[in-house]
């Protein structure tokens, strides 16, 4: 026995794998039992630390332009 995790791209899969429930071919787990990671579990050690670093500076010293007093 096999356990797949599997996302559906396209909504006529599921009465795909409806259709092979009814045969006893497979058997369909609500996905309670699966966890999936959160976006920035999935990106973490994607760039360097260096690299994170610069961007951290440039987007600080862009909100700091926006904040500019008016003349």
């Amino acid at each position: 026995m096999e356990t797949l995790f599997i996302e559906l791209t396209n909504p006529k899969a599921r009465n795909l794998l409806q259709e092979l429930e009814e045969l006893h071919l497979i058997k369909v787990i609500k996905n309670e039992g699966f966890t999936t990671k959160k976006p920035s579990q999935k990106l973490r050690g994607s760039i360097s630390a260096e690299a994170a670093q610069s961007f951290n500076e440039e987007i600080n010293k862009s909100r700091d332009e926006w904040n500019r007093p008016s003349i």
